[in-house]
């Protein structure tokens, strides 16, 4: 459900009552469904259940696990709250034990707040790296992804000035069999990896810095040796442009904002954040909590239902 001081409960009424392709339950805070549900006048009946085995098929119910305390019904929306960024970890821990032990086929998770999370002590950058702790992941990666774009990350959430001296060999082969991983996953039985370059223009033949010449390009040989369909490294300010005009089906962009910039540009209706590499699918939202408008019945559901929608491409 995300942090319910967030519009992740209205999105998710939301998506419910439009009607999902397939069953789910909620990992989350009865009340809070049920206040979204009022507000919006959603005719949908919010059950309490202690575990997925509870969960109804039936149209017109949300099944919701209760697996933190129940929050205050007067907790302030669009604000930081301890509470609320302490229960959305608990959901999204709940949902990742179920995941582990295959009682439940995906995970799609809404937005939480990392300053909510921070206030109640849960020291994360965000779901990603939740994910792959509890699950004992070592090898991950984000990927977002839209109709017109697929971009995977080497590095996520770091200064800017840490990024190169995370642009190892290791790093860089990592991403491209995540990428290669990914896309299979999608259905791309043969799959096309962009790599971006590192520096402007891709270093311009050690012009501006050595990494993409003595980093990439040989992890890039080294993935094609192993099968892989990879090239790069290309300039990092046309890649893009390509890749959306079909000439590949992934690119594997250096760092956070090199990666997230072109997908984001294009919206947030439709985007999906996907993390490669976890024993299990896990799809998100790819916007935030939008504290701005939590409880004013405005925020836009369609990247919940197009992660829904991926979540279960990606499972048999």
């Amino acid at each position: 459900m995300g942090d319910a001081a967030g519009i992740g409960p209205e999105i998710v009424v939301k998506a419910c009552a439009q009607g999902l392709s397939a069953p789910c339950v909620v990992y989350g805070d009865a009340g809070a469904l049920r206040r979204a549900a009022a507000q919006l006048g959603a005719r949908l009946t919010v059950n309490e259940i202690a575990d997925v085995g509870q969960a109804s098929a039936d149209a017109g119910h949300i099944d919701v696990i209760a697996c933190s305390p129940a929050l205050p019904p007067d907790l302030p929306l669009g604000q930081i709250n301890a509470a609320a960024g302490r229960a959305a970890y608990d959901y999204v821990c709940a949902a990742i034990d179920d995941a582990q032990e295959g009682r439940i086929r995906a995970i799609v998770t809404a937005p939480l707040n990392k300053k909510s999370m921070h206030a109640a002590g849960i020291d994360y950058p965000g779901h990603t790296e939740i994910l792959a702790e509890r699950s004992a992941t070592r090898d991950f990666a984000m990927m977002l992804a839209n109709d017109e774009l697929r971009v995977l990350l080497v590095t996520i959430h770091v200064a800017l000035a840490d990024v190169i001296a995370r642009i190892t060999p290791e790093a860089e082969m990592t991403a491209l069999r995540l990428a290669d991983r990914a896309c299979r996953q999608m259905g791309i039985a043969h799959p096309r990896i962009a790599v971006a370059g590192l520096n402007p223009h891709a270093g311009e033949g050690g012009k501006f810095g050595r990494e993409d010449i003595d980093i990439i390009e040989p992890a890039v040989a080294a993935a094609r040796a192993q099968g892989m369909d990879a090239s790069g490294p290309w300039p990092g300010d046309t890649i893009f442009m390509r890749a959306r005009r079909g000439e590949f089906d992934i690119v594997v962009a250096q760092y956070h904002d090199q990666g997230l910039i072109p997908v984001k540009y294009l919206g947030l209706d439709h985007g999906v954040n996907v993390t490669v590499g976890l024993p299990f699918v896990r799809t998100s939202v790819d916007h935030g909590t939008a504290f701005d408008i939590a409880g004013k019945g405005v925020a836009d559901h369609a990247s919940l239902v197009a992660a829904f929608d991926l979540a279960l491409a990606m499972t048999p």
